[in-house]
């Protein structure tokens, strides 16, 4: 893998295929609440259009589908039953925490940059038993929306994890698993992981992520970086 622009100062974590595997749990309430809206769609099919995406974006999708407005409590709504079904069926990626843990002994600061809402993010790691090692560390793209901003592939919501830490783009590592978030990380000019555990990733490795295909190989790829041998 190629060298970063400037020494590593910051990991940054994608949350949902990273860090909880909650995808799969995310992909089947937004197929069911779709599919109530009069759009038949699967769970795989909402994996592969809205993967990364935040529910507002998911929302303007699915009117441009139906050609009518599903309303101002369709994210809202659809916020609380992810969040309910977060709180007792999310579970830590296998080797995530493990990561985390590294890159803390490692003397490396890191955050998690993620499109999910705090409730979301709040039931998945206090279910995943993930919390204590996130406190004061979480950025959500719903924190940006008011402000007149967007989630990924937005690179604002990476930009802002890398100042509250006080660490400029190019000494950031952002560790993803959706062209949504490889495209937002490249955007805000920093180093970006894809990892990949299946297919080729051929998307993702265009859009300019450093393909890895193993979460228990991620604490000696981020050691490689911060000692500047990947």
């Amino acid at each position: 893998m190629p060298t970063m622009p400037a020494p590593l100062r910051l990991v940054i974590f994608d949350c949902d295929g990273v860090l909880i595997d909650s995808e799969t749990l995310c992909d089947r309430v937004v197929s069911r609440e779709l599919q109530q809206a009069g759009w038949e769609i699967s769970p795989e099919e909402c994996h592969r259009l809205f993967v990364g995406l935040t529910f507002a974006d998911i929302q303007r999708a699915a009117e441009a589908q139906l050609g009518r407005s599903l309303g101002p409590d369709w994210v809202p709504g659809i916020v609380q039953r992810v969040t309910e079904v977060m709180a007792v069926e999310a579970y830590a990626m296998p080797g995530a925490r493990e990561a985390l843990e590294a890159t803390r002994d490692m003397g490396l600061p890191y955050r998690v940059a993620s499109n999910s809402s705090r409730p979301e993010m709040a039931a998945k790691f206090t279910h995943a038993g993930l919390a204590d090692m996130l406190k004061g560390r979480v950025h959500s793209a719903y924190d940006l929306i008011p402000l007149g901003k967007r989630g990924k592939p937005d690179p604002a919501l990476f930009l802002k994890a890398a100042a509250a830490e006080g660490v400029p783009p190019e000494s950031c590592l952002v560790i993803e698993d959706s062209l949504a978030g490889v495209r937002g990380a490249v955007a805000a000019g920093m180093t970006c992981l894809a990892y990949i555990p299946k297919g080729d990733g051929k998307a993702l490795t265009q859009a300019g992520g450093l393909p890895f295909s193993s979460l228990q190989a991620l604490p000696d790829l981020i050691r490689s970086y911060l000692h500047g041998t990947p």
